[in-house]
């Protein structure tokens, strides 16, 4: 028996050891295994070579739980070590000093096993003693036994062993009792060392038998050893991918489609990615993408090593090319990982120009759940949008579908306004829209559906890609305004505004956090009495406040609409006519005194005009501001009278309301008024 102390500059290394690596303690039996797996996968390529005589077509690693002594053991049938090999892999820990260690990592739990090769010495966050019982494969070669307690002393002697290959014995510390529990050992080898390629075996398959669970003589294998990315895609079929996704995330529904990654040059790739029916965001939280190296799990947190808009989808990427065990800033900057992103988004968008190509139809079944990813990627990668704009897709309310060019020859003559831009009408709710969306088709015009959270930057993106385009919603203005083929004709004076404006104010809700601007527009006798529309550029910044910092003051503003009143209206007249016999004479009146302050202010500002402030008299001041008083003071007089008129009068009332209903604005004591109005009406 021999005993030393592990090669290391300081006395610190296991103490740094726990400090770095006890946050993340389940790694421990992922590193332990995977050297087992190591050791496993060399003795197999020896035998190959013809180097080894043994039979390796059953070796296994074992994983074994003893809760009496409270050990858990890693078992291999690999290449084993010899008492020198011991000495040199184990023993012989190769860094510059601990204190440099610890302040150069300090930000980075992983870079400690990445980098120094401390994998084995994990098993001391959870071990109070680690034994190591081997035996090489080399002829002749004596089994030794390696024992270390958590300090630099350890001991190496000679033992019995029969098979080649390794145990890792590791001595539960009392903290770490909870690795003494089945189930948790189970969690972790199923997130770890599921698609590893050696099996990987826990204790025995389980069954019921009279009413409690007992153990069968069948192995209780963790892992599939050879997964659906490590073959060939034409030895797989669609049954297998959805085989394989269903493995992955047993609880999702069925993906949309798949894309497999075989790359070897100019760096190695493989992988499945899938594209899913995303119904929430906590689905997208759930089901990530999951990175491995050589089969071995790493995370599924892989922003910055796939496109922001890919982390949507669901799979596998497995690649020994990328830096895992470094810091998400280095990673991001890694001309590898520049590469390998690039490269998955190329794939993607090629995948999904083939089905696009080949199965249109499909592809267009498809539209809706597949969008989010495809307008995602066009908005934060430039050359995916390029790609990419020979399979994005329009819907209308029709439910046909049209690529770009397709539609933009499909609207080209009808929609063209009168400064030369081609107009695309879009709703977001067909439903609720329903009214504005019939007018513009009865106009001609063909309108898009355009409904998901991403389609005000969207919009915004195609319009700025674009310069003669324009997206305008069907409910952002009268029919007639939505497309102006000629110069809009001024069919009322502010002055007539001004006296009208007050009526329909006074009806409008005063609840809600709602404001209205009231206009005037002539729409024809046929036309609706009143229409509600909503100001496309403030929906838009409102929208877009969403997403861009620096713009959340457009979304505290509160919500302003447009009441368009159609003076050609039968109803709409009548209401005026109601408004000239009841008021009209207090109406005139009024007006005939602010015209005559209005004709006294202006003569007394024409007579101070060129004067300096201390050469006009100071009687004059004050008639001029006498009058301005008494303008102020009539023309809100006038204002009131208005208004109160309009809140008495039920079918001013009854008019905005159904303009609001039309727009499913109308809701709660308003919408109950509004009934019982109709009820009283109708009677």
């Amino acid at each position: 028996m021999s005993k030393g102390t592990i090669g290391v500059t300081s006395e610190n290394l296991f103490p740094i050891i726990k400090k770095f690596l006890y946050s993340d303690h389940d790694i421990f039996l992922r590193e332990i295994v995977s050297n087992a797996i190591d050791a496993t996968q060399k003795l197999k390529t020896l035998a190959f070579k013809g180097e080894y005589a043994g039979d390796m077509s059953g070796a296994k690693v074992r994983v074994i739980l003893n809760k009496k002594k409270k050990t858990l053991t890693v078992s291999d049938e690999g290449i084993g070590m010899t008492g020198q090999e011991v000495e040199k892999y184990i023993n012989q820990i190769a860094f510059s000093g601990a204190n440099e260690f610890l302040e150069k990592y300090k930000d980075d739990v992983n870079a400690i096993i990445g980098h120094f090769g401390l994998g084995f010495y994990s098993s001391f966050m959870v071990s109070s003693k680690v034994e190591i019982i081997t035996r090489s494969y080399k002829e002749g070669a004596v089994p030794v036994k390696w024992s270390c307690k958590g300090s630099p002393e350890y001991t190496l002697e000679e033992t019995k062993k029969e098979s080649v290959g390794t145990d890792v014995v590791m001595h539960l510390s009392d903290e770490s009792e909870e690795f003494l529990e089945e189930s948790k050992i189970t969690e972790i080898l199923e997130k770890y060392c599921k698609f590893l390629p050696v099996p990987v075996v826990f204790g025995k398959k389980k069954t019921w038998k009279d009413g409690k669970e007992v153990e069968t003589d069948e192995d209780n294998q963790i892992n599939e050893t050879n997964p659906a990315w490590t073959r060939k895609p034409a030895d797989l079929t669609d049954e297998d991918y959805l085989a394989f996704y269903r493995r992955l995330y047993p609880m999702a529904d069925e993906p949309l489609f798949n894309i497999h990654l075989n790359v070897d040059y100019p760096f190695n790739l493989t992988g499945i990615l899938y594209f899913p029916k995303i119904k929430n965001n906590l689905e997208v939280q759930k089901n990530k993408i999951q990175l491995y190296s050589n089969q071995v799990f790493v995370t599924d947190s892989v922003e910055g090593i796939v496109p922001d808009f890919l982390t949507l989808l669901h799979g596998v990427l497995d690649s020994p090319d990328i830096p895992l065990n470094v810091s998400r800033s280095y990673l991001q900057s890694d001309s590898n990982v520049k590469k390998i992103s690039s490269h998955i988004t190329k794939k993607v968008a090629d995948r999904l120009q083939q089905i696009y190509k080949d199965k249109r139809e499909e592809f267009e079944k498809k539209w809706d759940d597949l969008k989010i990813f495809i307008e995602y990627g066009m908005l934060t990668d430039e050359k995916f949008f390029e790609r990419a704009e020979t399979f994005f897709l329009f819907k209308n309310t029709e439910g046909k579908y049209f690529t770009p060019e397709e539609y933009e020859k499909l609207i080209k003559e009808e929609q063209t306004d009168k400064d030369k831009n081609l107009i695309y009408l879009y709703t977001n709710h067909p439903e609720e829209q329903y009214t504005f969306v019939e007018a513009a088709r009865t106009k001609g015009y063909d309108v898009l559906v355009l409904d998901d959270i991403l389609t005000t930057p969207m919009v915004n993106k195609l319009e700025q890609k674009y310069g003669s385009k324009r997206f305008v919603r069907v409910d952002s203005d009268v029919v007639e305004h939505l497309i102006r083929k000629e110069e809009e004709k001024h069919e009322m004076t502010w002055e007539e505004k001004q006296e009208l404006s007050p009526v329909f104010q006074g009806v409008t809700p005063e609840n809600g956090g709602v404001s209205y601007i009231i206009d005037f527009k002539d729409l024809g006798e046929g036309g609706a009495p009143m229409v509600v529309t909503r100001n496309e550029w403030m929906r838009r910044m409102k929208d877009m406040s969403q997403f861009q910092g620096g713009m959340g003051f457009y979304g505290d503003m509160p919500e302003s609409l447009n009441l368009v009143v159609n003076t050609a209206h039968p109803l709409v007249k009548r209401v005026l006519e109601q408004k000239d016999a009841e008021i009209g004479e207090t109406v005139r009146a009024v007006g005939e005194d602010i015209a005559a302050r209005k004709a006294g202010i202006e003569e007394l500002e024409k007579k101070g005009k060129g004067k300096k402030d201390e050469e006009i008299p100071s009687e004059e001041k004050e008639k001029l501001e006498g009058l301005r008083k008494e303008l102020s003071d009539l023309e809100e007089k006038r204002r009131h009278t208005l208004k109160e008129f309009g809140k008495g009068n039920k079918l001013a009332k009854q008019l905005v309301d159904l303009a609001l209903l039309a727009n499913g604005l109308l809701k709660g004591a308003d919408l109950d008024r509004f009934v019982r109005r109709s009820v009283e009406l109708i009677g």
